[in-house]
């Protein structure tokens, strides 16, 4: 396997891929360096899997060495970084300020910054340099990911938020502890706006509940992650999730427009322009479809530490399965007391059948019915095979049977298991 040695100098940043089916070693000889902020440890091996894209930057001098196939590997002298740190340093001056003014206002709170821009400019990353820069600063902020066609904190298809209290693993990301996590089933907010839009301000409010519960985690602040869909109707659901989450600091990623458009309709918020880095690659279709598979099969059975998920039956009669929004009615069949978008958030049971093979359901942690648009999940199965003459289901669970008595909402997700 092949072994390469890289010196980088002040300011500058390794990037590479990791292509084909082997993973890739990487180690820290000399010097200090990080990995989208979070720092290296001296003679540690960090092993990537292929798909992987990489950046090791470093603020001194260091010398990295590389065990594996790597594609488009170099080094880069001129990033945003200093201006990215910069970014870090006005957000922690509004932190300390939150913390000073505390004492005499019990409602003051750090900054929440909203990351926006198209897809592939780096959104998820700059988040994560940022939510370590605060962690390394001894801040406990909140990470909230509204990008339904990545699942940063869970699978795709759903919106989740989670307190981060250390700064991420190089190879698996954020602890993934305890998240707060709604199932939106699609991986795009275009398919059902109305259901979006609703979960963003159900979960703001569950955010601004939690600040108010802990002070430190007020003074840290909250950092949003969005989707790419920036136009019209995606438009539209950013400054409502400015809106819903009181957002302070806008940062936009590489589209002047689009901050030209947010400081011209919300003037009362600050938009900051970034540029995106020169290491971020854009994803074809096939990238994409394939980093949501792995973001469901990481579910399952884990990345490095590796999971063993249960496979077995379920009855018929022990699913209650739910899909939220049905199809759109005509205006003259609608009922005179129903509005055109009530029926994307309508609930429509769900019979078992052949047609549910490699859905995920979301297992709600709803009791009624009538909950269910608005509460939290507490995890997903994926359904394997459906006989239809035993009247069960195989499922794909991350936990033992039997299953909790729970209602189930149906997703458009689908996964098939080749594991």
């Amino acid at each position: 396997m092949a072994e390469n040695e890289y010196r980088l100098e002040t300011n500058s940043e390794l990037r590479f891929e990791v292509e084909g089916k082997d993973s890739v070693e990487l180690v820290l000889i000399s010097g200090k360096a990080e990995i989208f902020g979070t720092e290296l440890a001296p003679n540690k091996v960090y092993k990537f899997n292929p798909g992987a894209k990489v950046a090791v930057y470093t603020w001194f001098t260091c010398c990295v060495k590389i065990k594996g196939k790597t594609e488009g590997t170099y080094i880069a002298k001129e990033t945003p970084m200093i201006m990215y740190l910069n970014m870090h340093a006005c957000l922690e001056k509004l932190r300390v300020q939150a913390d000073d003014n505390f004492t005499q206002d019990q409602s003051t709170r750090g900054p929440v910054t909203m990351i926006v821009g198209p897809s592939d400019v780096g959104k998820t990353t700059l988040c994560k340099i940022l939510l370590n820069y605060a962690v390394r600063q001894g801040r406990r902020p909140i990470y909230v990911d509204l990008d339904v066609g990545q699942g940063d904190i869970s699978i795709c298809g759903t919106m989740g938020a989670v307190l981060v209290e250390r700064t991420a693993s190089v190879e698996e990301g954020f602890s993934q502890e305890a998240p707060l996590v709604f199932s939106f089933g699609h991986t795009t907010p275009r398919t059902n706006h109305t259901l979006y839009n609703i979960l963003v301000s159900r979960m703001a409010v569950i955010v601004h509940e939690k600040m108010a519960c802990i002070r430190k985690v007020a003074a840290s602040g909250v950092v949003i992650n969005t989707c790419g869909w920036v136009k019209d109707e995606g438009y539209k659901s950013l400054t409502h999730v400015a809106q819903a989450f009181e957002v302070d600091v806008i940062i936009v990623l590489d589209q002047e427009r689009l901050y030209n458009e947010l400081v011209r309709d919300i003037p009362f918020i600050k938009v900051v322009y970034l540029p995106k880095s020169g290491g971020v690659v854009e994803r074809t279709r096939q990238m994409r479809i394939k980093s949501r598979d792995n973001s469901i099969h990481k579910y399952f059975y884990g990345a490095k530490t590796k999971y063993h998920p249960y496979s077995f039956d379920v009855p018929y009669s022990q699913l209650q399965i739910y899909k939220i929004g049905a199809p759109a009615l005509p205006d003259s069949c609608m009922p005179a007391d129903m509005k055109v978008d009530d029926h994307m958030t309508k609930l429509v049971p769900v019979e078992p059948s052949p047609k549910l093979k490699h859905s995920i359901l979301a297992i709600s942690m709803a009791t009624e019915s009538t909950d269910l648009l608005m509460t939290n999940v507490a995890g997903f199965l994926c359904v394997l095979e459906v006989d239809d003459e035993k009247k069960s289901v195989t499922v794909l669970s991350p936990q033992p049977q039997p299953l909790p008595k729970a209602l189930m909402i149906l997703t458009e997700v689908l996964f098939m298991d080749s594991s």
